[in-house]
């Protein structure tokens, strides 16, 4: 079997909220970043290195532009919160940009940018590279 290295994505915010649907872990201790986020301490940071890590990801800080990123599985460097998603990132190399311009997408700048990230992932996801 011929495994494709996947190549990075990076899309914004709100197709992640569209598309991986991340929820309020009900074990979550703290109120952070908008009522979903998991801290990065304590039993919240504990917690969130003990879920499957294909539906954890990371809010980081881009110290370089001052925005905020959410990328996948669980990181320790410039981490500002944790995330758990109802959908797996399988792993794959996907980024989302946050606090940038515009605020938010246009509904059809959304449906574009979901039919990508679906397409990729149906391409690159581990459960396709095997067929």
């Amino acid at each position: 079997m011929n495994v494709v290295e996947a190549p990075g994505i990076e899309l914004h915010e709100d197709t992640f909220y569209e598309f991986f649907q991340p929820y309020r872990h009900p074990k979550t201790t703290y109120d952070c970043f908008g009522g979903i986020g998991l801290e990065t301490f304590g039993a919240d940071r504990e917690l969130a290195y003990s879920l499957d890590s294909d539906f954890v990801w990371t809010v980081t800080d881009g110290t370089d532009n001052g925005r905020l990123y959410i990328c996948t599985g669980c990181h320790y460097v410039n981490r500002v919160a944790y995330l758990v998603s109802k959908r797996s990132h399988h792993g794959l190399p996907i980024g989302f940009r946050c606090d940038g311009r515009p605020a938010s997408l246009t509904p059809l700048g959304l449906r574009r940018q979901v039919r990508q990230l679906t397409r990729y992932m149906a391409t690159y996801s581990p459960l396709t590279a095997a067929n």
